[in-house]
């Protein structure tokens, strides 16, 4: 299926113009909180090192001019867009002299690997599960998976995540008197050296990742299943199925050309937007776990006001968003044959 270029180029604007939105209300919001960044960054070194006032001032002041924070807002505002744009996040000012891309090159990863399997495990599994229970001639055993689903769906993953702890991490060391089947915290081992080419540390750090991902999946799968449920359950009464059942097709048949095809859009469309929104559903669950991940790093830079570290991840967060949005807006077509967007 063929799309006009001039359609592509109206969603890139509006692709551009959604990041622009983003950035300047990403650059206001922490602007409007009473506390300065930087005097809290020099309070918790007065506090620590036994510096004078006199230095503390000295201190504030050169820290100001080195971020920039000593300009009028509207040339703070305009250097910001610059620099984001230019995906120059500046420095970390609770981490400096560390550059804000390299902690969020560093700590994404982790938070890819487990939620990133997670939504798209959960994705499928529910969307099959849905399917099925919402479709009539599916196996009345089936039927029963309706409460253990919506009870899931209805539990937050943090809460989940407690849970997981206190049973699989906590009790279940007890019971088996002391052997240790799964970690608590980390998303490695301590005695374990971070060497991305050794098999060991991946195996380790899979293990770490266990139940994280388990408290998202577990949550996400209810929510994909009882969505699909209610869709499949409206699409089994169109014409379309009933034109298909008239024409003596298999039952099969009906059920995946059908029934499942056309109820993946809206699925789909869902999918894109909570793969974009991946650090924010696993911010509390990587806090549960102290999981080194991009949500974790979120928290501790807005409980510590570091301006350029929230921007930078904050940013990238809804980038996720408007890039999921925009590429399943142009895959429309290849899922379903009736959406054109040629004009006339």
């Amino acid at each position: 299926m063929r799309i006009p270029l001039s359609y592509v180029l109206k969603r890139v604007g509006f692709l551009f113009v959604v990041m622009w939105t983003a950035a300047t209300i990403n650059f206001i919001l922490p602007h409007l909180s009473p506390k300065d960044p930087v005097q809290e960054q020099v309070q918790q070194k007065i506090a620590m090192m036994g510096q004078s006032s006199e230095a503390a001032v000295e201190m504030i002041e050169s820290l100001k001019a080195l971020y920039g924070l000593d300009l009028p807002l509207w040339q703070q505002y305009l250097r910001y867009l610059w620099n984001t744009f230019r995906f120059d996040l500046g420095k970390s000012i609770q981490a400096y002299p560390r550059p804000v891309m390299d902690i969020i090159g560093q700590t994404i990863w982790w938070t890819v690997a487990f939620v990133g399997t997670s939504t798209i495990l959960a994705f499928f599994l529910g969307t099959v599960l849905g399917a099925l229970v919402g479709w009539s001639r599916a196996p009345k055993f089936l039927q029963g998976l309706i409460p253990p689903l919506a009870m899931f769906s209805a539990i937050p993953n943090f809460i989940l995540a407690l849970v997981l702890i206190y049973f699989m991490a906590f009790r279940l060391q007890q019971w088996t008197g002391g052997r240790f089947y799964f970690p608590l915290r980390g998303g490695y081992s301590q005695t374990m050296a971070i060497n991305m080419q050794d098999w060991a540390f991946w195996k380790d750090a899979a293990w770490h990742a266990i139940l994280p991902a388990l408290s998202m999946l577990l949550v996400s799968v209810g929510g994909w299943a009882l969505g699909m449920r209610a869709m499949m359950i409206t699409v089994e009464g169109a014409d379309y199925i009933t034109f298909a059942e008239a024409k003596g097709l298999k039952n099969g048949r009906i059920f995946y050309r059908y029934a499942l095809r056309n109820c993946l859009l809206p699925q789909t469309t869902s999918l894109a937007m909570q793969l974009g929104a991946i650090v924010s559903g696993s911010t509390l669950v990587e806090n549960m776990f102290s999981y080194p991940g991009i949500g974790s790093r979120l928290g501790a830079a807005i409980a510590s006001f570091d301006y350029y570290t929230m921007y930078g991840i904050i940013f990238f967060l809804v980038m996720g968003i408007a890039v999921a949005t925009f590429v399943v807006d142009m895959a429309y077509p290849l899922l379903d044959p009736r959406i054109s967007y040629e004009e006339g």
